[in-house]
């Protein structure tokens, strides 16, 4: 029988992540033997090395890739599986919003005010994860929908794109640039970049945030580690280091020592809305329509302004 157990992709996944058996069992919690074991069973079982093993290394084979590559959303299907039925089983079921603080402000006020309308809906309950964990807790069904901003892993997700506006230099009120009233990029070339935690220097996230996304050439300095926007923007007024934020960071947070300077060659920030793309819920449908109804009424207001 090639089917294999859902505790088998986690022992495999674990090797796969760490790439040292005994890591990978500590992190199981279980001794080495037994993971090593089960490996091979697995090997076995499918006819085909996943693993190479030296005494110095372990590697991927192209099979193991494969894997990997498919074992992943495997178990976070199965983990959102068993948290949304629990929830569906609650005396009050919910639908879960994840957002991170200061997202979405008035758009999402309006959205949750057009699902409500509809009275045989549960109600809609913000849930504020970290600085960049919406998309994964739809994944791993910690929430239905999210708000989620910048760039991100979309996979196991449909997205819509809700709003885009321009980002803005953070600088401090003492910063050589403050009194300027418009910058490039390369005019804070080499300043230091305050880093979000588990932020791979090289990934797509790293490179937006320090606005060298268009900019490859721009040299940074890494700053201090900040895990919220209070935080970095107390880094900024400190002078500790500057940052690329949405220009509506500037009127959620205002008077903390920080002026906010147009930068014209940086990519915009755009709002995504996302859901699981397994999802059938009513509920999740409806707030999807809600948003959709809500940013096409604002796009029809700002039109109206504009002429």
């Amino acid at each position: 029988m090639d089917d294999l157990e859902v505790r088998e992709l986690r022992y495999f996944l674990a090797v796969a992540d760490e790439l040292n058996f005994t890591r990978a069992a500590q992190r199981l919690g279980i001794a080495q033997p037994p993971l090593s074991k089960a490996i091979r069973a697995i090997e076995h079982r499918l006819g085909v090395q996943l693993f190479t093993r030296s005494t110095r290394k372990v590697e991927l084979t192209e099979a193991g890739r494969v894997l990997a590559e498919h074992a992943r959303p495997v178990l976070l299907g199965v983990a959102a599986a068993v948290a949304r039925t629990r929830r569906a089983a609650a005396a009050d079921p919910a639908l879960l919003v994840a957002i991170k603080p200061g997202t979405g402000g008035d758009l999402l006020r309006d959205i949750i005010c057009r699902y409500s309308l509809d009275p045989g809906l549960p109600p809609a309950e913000v849930v504020i994860g970290g600085w960049a964990e919406q998309a994964q807790m739809v994944r791993d069904g910690r929430a239905d929908v999210a708000l989620i901003g910048g760039p991100f892993c979309a996979v196991g997700l449909d997205i819509e794109p809700l709003h885009s506006e321009p980002r803005m230099a953070a600088l401090s009120a003492r910063h050589r640039l403050a009194n300027r009233t418009g910058l490039l990029r390369s005019d804070l070339d080499g300043e230091a970049i305050p880093l979000w935690p588990d932020a791979e220097p090289d990934s797509d996230l790293a490179r937006y945030w320090s606005g060298t996304d268009r900019h490859p050439d721009i040299k940074t300095k890494p700053g201090p580690v900040i895990t919220d926007m209070t935080q970095l923007l107390e880094v900024v007024a400190f002078g500790q280091g500057v940052a690329f934020l949405p220009a509506s960071v500037r009127d959620a947070y205002p008077d903390r020592g920080v002026v906010f300077v147009p930068v014209a060659d940086l990519s915009p920030a755009t709002l995504y809305l996302g859901w699981a793309q397994s999802s059938s819920s009513r509920a999740v449908a409806a707030f999807v329509r809600a948003a959709q109804d809500v940013t096409a009424d604002e796009d029809v207001l700002v039109e109206a302004v504009r002429s």
